[in-house]
């Protein structure tokens, strides 16, 4: 992403969107408004999650402070792609928590609206993002972290090809990385 910015990615059922700051206002102004703007019904549920209020304005914060130069390394829209006489339709909220640290390392996260949950959704936009990051040839490690009860998310990162590289850490927090030689191997 850095000398071209990602700003759609397509998978085989969704279209990722990238929010940028006219985004992210929108949203925080009213669900309404960001559909528009994203041409897909957003439904109840939304926002997703630990997508919360304030995982907006963290987003808007950051763009506000990062410009154009770091839209793609923060949030991202799932929008599955309208079929069946269905609409397009937002049901999860994804992305990363910033840019390349100096080490080379990006952390993701995710949330899917409770109504589609169990469908493959997450699993899908995480095996997105980790190709978004190895896009970009700063980025050596992708790292996700969970909780041990949350044994979908472990079982998401598990099938994206994660592997856990620490226990618990001072939040609870299991840590799983997925390093860019194993990526492409």
């Amino acid at each position: 992403m850095e000398s071209t910015q990602l700003r759609r990615f397509s998978t085989d059922r969704l279209d990722l969107v990238a929010s940028t700051l006219d985004h992210i206002l929108a949203e925080l102004d009213s669900s309404d408004r960001l559909a528009s703007m994203l041409n897909a019904e957003i439904g109840p549920g939304w926002p997703p999650g630990e997508y919360d209020r304030g995982a907006q304005e963290f987003f808007r914060d950051r763009l506000i402070e990062g410009g154009e130069r770091v839209v793609g390394w923060y949030g991202w829209y799932g929008i599955r792609r309208a079929h069946a006489g269905q609409q397009a339709t937002v049901v999860a909220a994804a992305g990363f928590f910033g840019p390349p640290s100096e080490a080379g390392v990006v952390e993701v996260g995710y949330s899917v609206v409770e109504s589609f949950q169990k469908q493959g959704y997450a699993t899908e936009i995480v095996q997105a993002l980790v190709r978004i990051a190895f896009s970009d040839l700063r980025v050596h490690h992708v790292v996700g972290r969970t909780t041990p009860k949350n044994l979908a998310s472990i079982s998401v990162l598990e099938r994206a090809g994660f592997v856990q590289v620490g226990s618990t850490d001072d939040k609870g927090h299991i840590r799983f990385e997925l390093a860019r030689a194993s990526k492409l191997a």
